[in-house]
């Protein structure tokens, strides 16, 4: 570069800084009255894109929210949102050593102290949360961390902001009184009687716990070792209200559920629906929770929702769409056997196989794979050895996925006989069901099964009742397993909730929940944001002889 270059390309450096810093003082100028812009726009709208403004980084105009980090590195707003550590809810989180104050009105415009970190602070106004939004500075004149994004707003945007704040977690959620907290459980009438007073009864037993200790905190003390010991603020604050829980059953077909789900609310708003069954999808009651913003969590359901931006309803796993999801891994992580061939895909016309069929092939095609071929099984339709066999010498396939349930059991030994079978078939363990047991020793050595839990303990391991977890994977059912983590999640969520009965605080406070080891699932895990706490799945095989076990041919790999 020679000189009259060097010296252009440095006016060109200088003059973008000047303009930055010209351009963020502006930002920082007030109007002439010293007040924020009033703006024309409805309550209704002003808070929509003040949400938007706090939750995706977005202005009114639509463009990104510019900010700096650090001192002067530019970022948009769209990567550093406030939503990303200040919460949903606005009230903020302590983890890992890091604190993150409270950004909502109630906690902004009211004096500060925290005893456990020494920190304290007055309270906000108006132009001192623009000041801090801005420059990083508080009502005392601390500097703010530098990771903290300043932003810049002008007038008129920063009114908005400052409004949605001061309506974000400003009343408690419905379904919260001063004593009471209600929830509900929805029950479908084609799931058996047995099956839904397991369920009802399951959850008044943890709720039924968790009030026993509120009766204790009402009169702020318990008795240890025959003594009387005060309770402190924060353990009363801990366990909160007392808790109700009413059954809603829906009965009839699917598309009349979310009327019925509708009067039940206009009845009795309730705070949160905990639990739950049906054996077809949960989509209907999935979309009531998404419009009417009612956290729904872990409901017994082989079929969730699946979806990257809905928020309400945290699903125990994505259930068969999972399986599939982890054949189509394995098999990309295996292309040295496939070498190019097409990969055979047949599906029995169910919901199980059409929820498989999803899984796999959305999956195949996000991994960059062509789309594989399909047959389609029709309810009580066999699969004969002719089909297979001119199926496979017509598309030479590196491997088949065999989407069926118990049928699968006889076209395996279908495949066994034909030609020009692939190494690798795979099934489900969900949909086979019990018959995963009974496959015949000349289809296991290439038959592999997707297999979404712990793996059963091996004959040789010893049962010892002290060890929580192979003893409640030993000896219980998925249904109580599933209730054992509900249990664990729901105690520990209303506790860290700390009486701050906010919708979005329930799932915020959930959301920084350590991973963890439960009897049903090899591993679970949480986050911000994430709706299906149980991401993973094996590939096993069955082994030889009368008394069969699993046999891992994959490590337990989260999605």
């Amino acid at each position: 570069m020679n000189a009259l270059n060097r010296n252009w390309h440095s006016y060109h450096i200088s003059f973008a800084v000047l303009f930055v810093v010209v351009l963020q003082l502006f930002a920082w100028l007030p109007n002439s009255s010293g007040e924020p812009l009033k703006s024309s726009l409805s309550t209704d709208e002003k808070l929509r894109l003040g949400e938007r403004m706090y939750r995706e980084g977005v202005l009114p105009s639509g463009e990104p929210m510019q900010a700096f980090v650090k001192g002067d590195l530019p970022v948009p707003g769209t990567a550093f949102t406030c939503v990303s550590c200040h919460l949903r809810s606005g009230l903020g989180s302590f983890e890992g050593g890091v604190y993150t104050p409270a950004t909502n009105g109630v906690k902004l415009y009211k004096p500060l102290e925290l005893t456990y970190i020494r920190f304290d602070r007055p309270a906000y106004t108006d132009e001192t949360l623009a000041e801090a939004i801005r420059g990083g500075v508080d009502p005392r004149g601390r500097v703010f961390d530098h990771v903290m994004p300043r932003y810049l707003l002008d007038d008129e945007d920063m009114a908005i902001m400052i409004f949605y704040l001061k309506s974000l977690s400003s009343e408690f959620s419905p379904g919260v009184s001063e004593t009471n907290l209600r929830l509900a459980t929805v029950m479908t009438d084609e799931v058996s009687q047995k099956d839904r007073d397991a369920m009802f009864v399951s959850l008044l037993g943890i709720i039924g716990s968790r009030n026993q200790y509120a009766k204790l905190i009402s009169r702020q003390s318990v008795f240890g070792k025959g003594q009387l010991v005060l309770m402190s603020d924060d353990m009363m604050n801990s366990f909160g209200q007392f808790i109700s829980l009413s059954p809603w059953l829906l009965k009839g077909p699917p598309e009349t559920w979310r009327s019925q789900l509708d009067e039940y609310y206009r009845k009795e708003p309730v705070f949160a629906l905990i639990g739950g069954i049906t054996k077809g999808e949960w989509k209907p009651i999935h979309q009531f929770s998404e419009d009417n913003h009612i956290p729904c969590l872990f409901p017994s359901t082989d079929f969730p929702v699946i979806s990257r931006s809905d928020w309400y309803t945290l699903y125990l796993s994505k259930g068969y769409y999972q399986e599939g999801e982890a054949a189509a891994h394995y098999l990309n992580n295996r292309g040295e056997l496939l070498k190019g061939r097409p990969i055979v895909q047949i599906v029995r016309d169910s919901r199980e196989g059409q929820a498989l069929r999803a899984g796999f092939q959305e999956t195949w095609r996000d991994l960059g794979q062509g789309a594989p071929v399909t047959l389609t099984l029709k309810p009580g339709e066999e699969l004969t050895k002719g089909v297979v066999q001119q199926l496979l010498t017509k598309e030479k396939p590196g491997a088949v996925v065999l989407w069926d349930g118990p049928a699968a059991l006889l076209e395996l030994e279908t495949l066994a006989a034909v030609k020009n079978r692939p190494e690798m078939v795979f099934v489900s363990a969900s949909y086979l069901d019990k018959g995963l047991w009974t496959l015949k020793e000349q289809v296991r050595d290439f038959t592999y099964i997707t297999y979404p839990f712990r793996l059963p303990p091996s004959p040789k391991e010893t049962i010892n009742p002290s060890d929580p977890l192979l003893y409640l994977k030993a000896v219980t059912t998925k249904e109580a397993n599933q209730m054992y983590v509900i249990s664990q999640i729901f105690n520990m969520a209303i506790m860290d909730m700390k009486r701050n009965y906010y919708r979005d605080n329930f799932f915020d406070v959930i959301g920084m929940i350590a991973d963890m080891e439960v009897p049903l699932y090899e591993h679970i895990s949480f986050g911000p944001g994430q709706r299906y706490v149980s991401k993973g799945c094996y590939i096993v095989q069955l082994s030889r002889g009368e008394k069969p076990e699993l046999i891992k041919k994959s490590d337990w790999v989260i999605r």
